[in-house]
C-alpha cells in the first residue's frame, strides 16, 4: 500500500537542518506502518522501539538525557548497532513516555546525525504541550486515511490514476463510469488502512462495515480512558450527534441538536478534545474572502466533520445496498458524504487552509473557501449532476472573484467565471489551477 506522505518522509531525510520528527494523527491511520515501510525503502536499517507499556524504556528515559547512554540502550533493545547516518531510529507511541518525547529536544541539540522519527497519537502529543514538549526543536508530519487517490491504487488501478493525475479529461470522460464505481465504494469503505485492506482482501462490505464499528467503539474506549470522567458523557454525546448536524441542510453545527437547551460553553471542551484526538475536522465560517482569511473567522459559527468518510457512513448506519441505487450515495443525508469526502482530500494538502462562507442574512452559502500560497479558491460541492450553482454565483458577483470551482458528478468544463472539476478527480484541483496560473 503507497501511502503520499511517504514523500514527505524522503523530503525530511533530505533536509539539512533536519531535526527529529514526530509524525502526528489519530489512531489506526497507519502512523507505524508508514515509518517502519519508510525506513525498510530508505535505510539500511530500522531500530523499532515502543514505548506503550514497555518498562525498560521507561527506565532509559528516567535518568538524565545523556545521548551516548541512550543511544546504547537501544542498541541492546533492538540487538544491533545503530549508524548515525543509515538507521532509522523509530520510537512508536512516543505520548506513552513523556521523558521520551522531551529527549527530542537533546538528540536536535546534542546529537543532530541521527535520524529520529517517532509516532504518536494526536491527543497524547497534546496532553504534553507546554510541560515536556519539545516546542521548536522538532518537525512534524500529519497523517490521515487513505485518499481516494491512495485508495485507487491500493485497489492496483494505476492506470486510472495516472489519467487523473495527467488531468487527461477526455480520457476521464471516457471511463467516468470506472470513477464513479470506485468512488461509491471509497464512500463506503473509507480510507482507514484496516478496512482497505480488507476490502481489497475480502470485497465483502460487511466485513469492512464490521472493522468500522471496531474503530468506533475503540475510539469511544480511548476517549473513556484519556478524557476527565465529568466530560466523557458529553464527549460522546456531542461526536455522536454530527451525523445528525451533517444531514441538515444548512450544516452550521447546532448545539440544541446534541440535546435540548444545550450552551456552547458545556460542549466547547467537548470539542477541544475532540479536535485533539483527531477524529473531528473543524471548518470555521469566514465574513469575507481576504488574504489571510483566518483573520476573518466567526468563531461562533463552525461545521465539525468527522476523520473518515467511511466511519462517518458507519456512524449514520449507511446501508450498503445502497451503493447499487444509481448515484443515490452521492446525495445521501443531504449529501453531507460528498462534503465529508472533498474535505478529507483538500485536508492531505497541508498548504490548504479551509474555510467555508455564509452570506450575512443566510440567503447564500459556500460550502467551502479554500486559501493555498497564491489564492483564494471558493468552491461549491454538488452531490449530484445538478449544475445550478446560485450561491457560488452570489459570492463571486459579490466579491468581483475571477475564478470560482463546482465540484460534480459531471465532467470537466470551463466557463467565464467558473470550472466544473469532476468529484472523483477533487485530489488533482489545485495542481491543475496552479499549471494553468488561473
Amino acid at each position: 500500500m503507497f501511502r503520499e506522505a511517504i514523500k514527505q518522509l524522503q523530503q525530511w531525510k533530505a533536509m539539512p537542518g533536519r531535526k527529529p520528527l514526530i509524525l502526528r494523527g489519530a489512531r489506526q491511520v497507519g502512523k507505524t506502518w508508514l515509518l517502519k515501510e519508510f525506513g525498510r525503502l530508505h535505510y539500511s536499517s530500522c531500530a523499532y522501539v515502543s514505548m506503550d507499556e514497555n518498562q525498560r524504556m521507561e527506565e532509559v528515559f528516567r535518568e538524565a538525557f545523556d545521548i551516548d547512554r541512550i543511544i546504547a540502550m537501544i542498541e541492546i533493545e533492538v540487538g544491533f548497532k545503530i549508524d548515525p547516518e543509515h538507521t532509522l531510529i523509530i520510537f512508536d507511541e512516543i505520548q506513552e513516555i513523556p521523558r521520551a518525547l522531551k529527549s527530542l529536544k537533546y538528540f536536535q541539540e546534542n546529537a543532530p546525525q541521527y535520524h529520529i522519527a517517532a509516532a504518536g497519537s494526536l491527543l497524547g502529543v497534546a496532553l504534553h504541550q507546554g510541560t515536556s514538549f519539545p516546542v521548536g526543536k522538532v518537525d512534524f508530519c500529519d497523517l490521515y486515511p487513505l485518499t481516494f487517490r491512495e485508495f485507487l491504487l491500493a485497489c492496483g488501478e494505476e492506470q486510472l490514476l495516472s489519467v487523473l493525475d495527467n488531468n487527461d479529461f477526455d480520457i476521464m470522460h471516457v471511463f467516468q463510469s470506472k470513477y464513479i464505481d470506485y468512488l461509491k465504494y471509497y464512500y463506503y469503505v473509507g480510507g482507514m488502512p484496516e478496512a482497505v485492506v480488507d476490502f481489497i482482501t475480502k470485497r465483502d462490505l460487511k466485513s469492512v462495515r464490521a472493522i468500522q464499528n471496531k474503530l468506533l467503539y475503540a475510539y469511544e474506549n480511548d476517549l473513556s480512558k484519556h478524557a476527565p470522567g465529568e466530560i466523557v458523557t458529553r464527549i460522546r454525546m456531542l461526536w455522536n450527534s454530527i451525523p445528525t448536524q451533517l444531514a441538515k441542510e444548512n450544516k452550521k453545527f447546532l448545539y440544541g441538536l446534541i440535546r435540548e437547551g444545550a450552551r456552547a460553553r458545556e460542549y466547547e471542551v467537548a470539542i477541544t478534545w475532540l479536535l485533539d484526538t483527531g477524529l473531528v475536522y473543524k471548518v470555521n465560517r469566514v465574513k469575507k474572502p481576504d488574504f489571510p482569511l483566518r483573520a476573518y473567522q466567526d468563531f461562533s459559527a463552525f461545521k465539525l466533520f468527522v476523520l473518515d468518510i467511511g466511519l462517518l457512513g458507519a456512524m449514520a448506519r449507511l446501508n450498503a445496498k445502497i451503493i447499487l441505487e444509481g448515484n443515490r450515495l452521492f446525495e445521501e443525508f443531504k449529501g453531507a458524504l460528498t462534503e465529508q469526502y472533498v474535505l478529507q482530500q483538500l485536508l492531505v494538502d497541508a498548504e490548504n487552509d479551509i474555510f467555508y462562507w455564509t452570506a450575512e442574512n443566510a440567503t447564500a452559502e459556500l460550502d467551502f473557501l479554500v486559501q493555498t500560497e497564491e489564492r483564494i479558491i471558493p468552491m461549491e460541492v454538488k452531490a449530484e449532476e445538478n449544475l445550478r450553482a446560485k450561491s457560488l454565483r452570489v459570492f463571486a458577483e459579490k466579491y468581483d472573484m475571477k475564478e470560482a470551482v463546482r465540484v460534480s458528478m459531471s465532467d470537466f468544463r470551463q466557463q467565464d467565471w467558473m470550472i466544473n472539476f469532476p468529484l472523483y478527480n477533487i485530489g488533482n484541483l489545485t495542481k491543475y489551477l496552479e499549471e494553468r496560473k488561473l
